[in-house]
């Protein structure tokens, strides 16, 4: 479902790797994996894809804080790699607002009513007005996470690929991204 891969930036040109995302659970994680493949603090590439679903670029400059861009931000929000990369930062969100992830993730959930929560009140116009509600909310909640790219648009934007063509893309991001950057053949080999 998930393929990853590290790219970092030789003199040579792109060096790929395969990237192992289990220990990974923050992105500062991620971001040390990076730093730790860069050659001389030179750019390393981080991208995730979940199949049919997102993608991500995590770029890492040496010391300076990850760049990042999320092709869906609400796909990725139901993926566990996903909510890595979408920092309180990323989604303009206040610090702490992970609890209403959690919340919203419940939410995500829920298809609605059908799912007869224990709660529900027998009197079904509560009910319906109830699951009103919770839709409301529901709206309020997911309009935090677009349903569309996040992030960084110039991520990649000196390397090779402009804003409009990153924006574009949407599956098999990866294969194409590397054409751009000239790193399809590295990225094939741990593909």
């Amino acid at each position: 479902m998930y393929f990853a891969a590290l790219l970092a930036r030789t003199e040579d040109g792109w060096e790929a790797s395969d990237t192992d995302l289990d220990d990974v659970e923050t992105l500062s994680d991620l971001t040390d994996l990076a730093r730790e493949a860069s050659v001389d603090e030179d750019t390393v590439l981080v991208f995730i894809e979940q199949e049919d679903a997102w993608f991500g670029v995590i770029r890492v400059d040496g010391e300076e804080d990850p760049r990042i861009y999320v092709s869906n931000a609400s796909a990725a929000a139901r993926s566990s790699y996903g909510e890595i990369l979408l920092t309180d930062e990323l989604l303009g969100r206040e610090p702490g607002a992970e609890d209403s992830i959690a919340a919203l993730e419940e939410l995500v959930g829920l298809d609605g009513p059908e799912d007869g929560e224990p709660d529900n009140a027998p009197d079904h116009n509560d009910d319906h007005h109830h699951h009103n509600d919770t839709t409301d909310d529901d709206d309020d909640g997911l309009d935090a996470v677009p349903a569309g790219p996040l992030g960084d648009t110039g991520v990649l934007s000196d390397l090779g690929l402009p804003e409009a063509e990153l924006l574009m893309l949407r599956t098999d991001a990866l294969v194409e991204i590397a054409d751009a950057l000239g790193a399809a053949e590295v990225l094939e080999t741990v593909r």
